[in-house]
């Protein structure tokens, strides 16, 4: 195959640039931090003047990752933890020389944190090594959760837990108070806890990062092997937790040339925390109705595109349900509630999230109600993970919908080995996937499908590759595929060196190889390749970074192709040639742009591709950006022209009320969206919204603008807990 050589070469070099890596240690002492037992409250100010917090251990030794590898921090930073019977305490010092260059541009809740001075806490409750909770701050209070997965390897961004931040900033820095209630977190029941747990900080004008454990370039926070431990947190609460989070919807819809109409609902989420390791969730008509409209994609390829998952219900559980097929995903959740783009009703479900010891379990279970477009259908969803030694696994899944007269089913089997102790402590993972699907009334009722992958994920040398192939019978209905029938053997091999004798550099990259190649799983015919080779690529210390690309791609087209009404590709084999440059300027600035283009050959024609971004940041209560992309195609048949155009403007009053406006038009479709939204959080877990959403276009036959559909909706979630 034509692979082989390209694969072989590319593992060579791998083995020759590793045994030259130098090895360092990432631990600096002390590598514990005590936790101090209070019995007093403490008020969430940020002024960190209650005598416990006198009392308590610090920690104070930082270490740099960025710019200076093992080099100590160029400003001081302390860390203690008060804790109570029901409630965890973090106390943060970020002590400053120049605090009125500090950079907090934001402010609202789940903020983009990796454009500003911020303070980072991974916390191992289960003291796995592997799985941790993921909490970021800034100097105006705002706040940002996630769970960190399988020892960085994934981040679930769209979990939300209970925790309160106060900040304030002096001539001396910026300082904050954390409080998370224990009924936030799950772990073990015994009762002497040892948690693993470290910190980052981003002190963003000098682009200098520094942690206090586990600094180095191949490795970041999100790695909890390598963080510290948090002792002496003793007879904590274990109480069994009743969440309860009712909501309300309520709007209007107007379409042209309709008369307007009304929806409203209501419905209710009940959580039962059995454990601090074990939860239920039910839900009766749960509200899956989308805040945000979808973003236009415009599609020039023969393939099918997805759209990202924006209903909280099925965001807050995505860690406890991936499997890791690669491209074919044998479960992708919009196909629970939306039927043809159109909303199908769920009247209600029962989950089950567990970790127990090294046992990993999520069990789903929805049902929707019949419509005039779908039938009634049973969802159901179990995925379980053992774990194995210090961070590899192995697991099952098993996904269903059940229909009366009718049953399409996916499973499969999964395995990872990984490690951070390769040649000392470099990254490496290697894995794979099986999954099988039954169909009741097809004629072929079974497929199948596997990915086999390998990871050195590191800072000199980042090294991917993998084999995936989804069969022809392969049919996840409850799942998603861009293609059917096809294998791809892809590969990625990036060499990253910092020389020191260019001083204003922090970093090239050089891309020998990234190569993408499909073909048709039964003829055995090259479907499609992408191949792309990156001669130069920098980032700047300043906070800069450019690169310049070759590529070289193919598609196979066995049939006619309509690529845009009235634009036909007739059937053969297309191979191009394509360049491309790209720039950007550091995001912590008032003012950033980026710019790009990319051009050479189109199947039988040419094209070029143009894209430029501008942000204006001036202030942590306001920002506005926009940007354009072009893309000019000259084929035999003719010429063509796609326009697109984004604004963006964000506004924060404060932490917990925010909002944003976006609006999107492109003349492939000659559609304009407008959406318009306002966020307010009473309190952690509940929420109030209002959202307004716009659809245009300019079909008119006069060429004017015109509405064709306005949605305003009122949505509010209360959050309430019981002992």
């Amino acid at each position: 195959m034509e692979l082989k050589k390209p694969l072989l070469a590319t593992f060579l070099t791998f083995f020759a640039l590793s045994s030259v890596v130098p090895l360092f240690a990432q631990r600096s002492q002390p590598d514990s931090l005590k936790a101090f037992r209070t019995e007093s409250p403490v008020k969430l100010d940020g002024s960190l003047n209650e005598a416990d917090w006198a009392k308590a251990p610090r920690i104070s030794n930082f270490t740099q990752r960025e710019l200076d590898e093992n080099m100590p921090a160029t400003e001081k930073t302390e860390v203690a933890v008060l804790y109570s019977r029901t409630e965890l305490y973090i106390g943060i010092w970020c002590f400053d020389t120049e605090p009125n260059r500090i950079i907090a541009q934001k402010m609202k809740w789940d903020f983009d944190y990796d454009t500003e001075d911020d303070f980072e806490i991974v916390l191992d409750t289960y003291a796995d090594k592997r799985n941790a909770y993921f909490f970021i701050i800034n100097p105006n209070g705002a706040q940002y959760d996630a769970l960190i997965i399988d020892n960085g390897r994934k981040t679930n961004s769209d979990w939300n837990g209970v925790w309160h931040v106060a900040a304030a900033r002096t001539d001396k820095g910026w300082f904050a108070e954390i409080h998370i209630p224990f009924s936030t977190l799950k772990f073990s029941a015994a009762n002497e806890q040892t948690w693993g747990i470290n910190f980052k900080r981003n002190i963003r004008r000098k682009r200098e990062q520094v942690l206090w454990q586990g600094w180095s370039r191949d490795s970041d926070i999100s790695q909890v092997n390598r963080a510290g431990t948090l002792v002496a947190l003793e007879d904590l609460t274990r109480m069994r937790v009743f969440e309860f989070r009712p909501y309300a919807v309520g709007g209007a819809e107007k379409q042209r040339q309709t008369a307007a109409s009304t929806v409203g609902d209501v419905g209710l989420d009940f959580n039962y925390l059995v454990n601090p390791t074990v939860k239920l969730d039910f839900t009766i008509n749960p509200d899956f109705a989308q805040v945000e409209s979808d973003e236009m994609i415009v599609n020039l390829t023969r393939f099918s595109i997805s759209y990202a998952e924006k209903r909280q219900f099925f965001l807050e559980a995505q860690n406890f349900f991936d499997f890791p097929l690669g491209r074919a995903r044998p479960f992708y959740s919009r196909r629970i509630g939306i039927y043809k783009g159109q909303e199908t009703p769920i009247l209600g479900g029962v989950r089950f999230l567990g970790k127990m010891s090294n046992t990993t379990l999520g069990v789903m279970v929805l049902q929707t109600e019949k419509t005039d477009a779908a039938k009634a259908t049973n969802f159901s969803l179990v995925r379980w993970k053992q774990d194995l030694g210090e961070q590899s696994s192995v697991g099952v899944l098993a996904v269903a919908a059940a229909q009366a007269g009718r049953f399409n089913g996916t499973g499969g089997v999964d395995a990872l080995y990984s490690t951070s102790r390769l040649f000392g402590d470099k990254n490496f993972q290697v894995g794979g996937a099986l999954a099988a699907t039954y169909t009741s009334d097809r004629e072929t009722a079974a497929g199948s499908a596997h990915r086999l992958f390998l990871s050195y994920p590191n800072d000199l040398i980042e090294l991917d590759a993998s084999w995936e192939r989804a069969g022809e019978e392969f049919n996840p209905e409850v799942g998603f595929l861009s293609r059917t029938s096809y294998q791809v053997f892809s590969t990625e091999l990036a060499i990253s060196p910092r020389p020191k004798f260019l001083p204003w550099i922090q970093q090239l990259e050089f891309k020998p190889i990234e190569l993408e190649y499909y073909i048709d799983d039964l003829k055995h015919e090259m479907q499609s390749v992408y191949m792309e080779f990156r001669p130069l690529g920098l980032q700047l210390k300043s906070g800069e970074a450019f690169e310049f690309n070759i590529q070289r791609n193919a598609e196979n087209l066995t049939e006619e192709f309509e690529i845009r009404e009235g634009y036909v590709i007739g059937a053969g084999r297309y191979w191009t040639n394509r360049g491309e440059i790209q720039f950007e300027t550091f995001e912590g600035r008032p003012i950033v742009a980026a710019a790009a283009v990319n051009w050479g050959k189109f199947y039988d024609g040419t094209s070029t591709e143009w894209e430029a971004d501008l942000a204006w940041k001036p202030s942590k209560f306001f920002s506005a950006g926009t940007s354009y992309q072009r893309t000019d195609i000259r084929l035999d048949g003719g010429a063509f022209a796609i326009d697109e155009v984004v604004g963006r403007l964000n506004f924060s009053l404060n932490p917990r009320l925010f909002g944003s406006v976006y609006t999107q038009w492109n003349n492939d479709d000659d559609e304009i969206r407008f959406n318009f939204r306002v966020t307010w959080i009473p309190k952690p877990g509940a929420s109030l919204y209002f959202v307004l959403n716009q659809f245009g276009d300019t079909l008119d036959p006069h060429g004017n603008w015109r509405l064709n559909k306005t949605v305003a909706m009122l949505k509010f979630v209360w959050y309430f807990s019981r002992p």
